[in-house]
């Protein structure tokens, strides 16, 4: 199987995590947000560069589990993104990827400046982790 790409989308910052066989994810940047074309167009440079099969984008859902603003503009990116980048782009459930990004960085004791360069690229790492878990075949259906 080719790899996955991951899309946590910030409101400055958009998290890029990729998987990988030896840690299941790993990041790759924070992409400073601008144009949502040129913001797409990078994603499908990447999407190509790693021969991802797939793309998950963060959907920011509210701690109920409902949709809001946020969950809504999440949807219509990963619609768009998946016209331009020519493999499935699925949205997955993000909620509190970001509280987990930044406690690792405060557990490594990782200073408040470098931190807000890793966190977002740390969330889509979570963000990656929780899809490939989920989707993970049940032990003994492994061949």
């Amino acid at each position: 199987m080719g790899s996955i790409l991951a899309v946590d989308l910030g409101t400055r910052r958009i998290g890029l995590a990729v998987s990988d066989e030896l840690t299941g994810a790993r990041p790759l940047y924070a992409l400073s947000r601008g144009d949502v074309g040129k913001d797409m167009d990078k994603i499908a440079e990447l999407v190509r560069s790693y021969q991802a099969e797939l793309v998950v984008v963060g959907l920011p859902l509210r701690l109920g589990g409902e949709k809001g603003p946020e969950a809504e503009r999440a949807e219509q990116f990963a619609r768009g993104l998946a016209r331009r980048v020519g493999v499935p782009v699925v949205t997955w459930d993000e909620r509190l990827s970001t509280v987990e990004a930044e406690q690792l960085l405060l557990q490594a004791d990782v200073s408040r400046r470098k931190r807000r360069e890793l966190v977002d690229a740390l969330a889509a790492v979570a963000i990656l982790r929780s899809y490939l878990e989920a989707h993970r075949p049940p032990a003994g259906d492994q061949e």
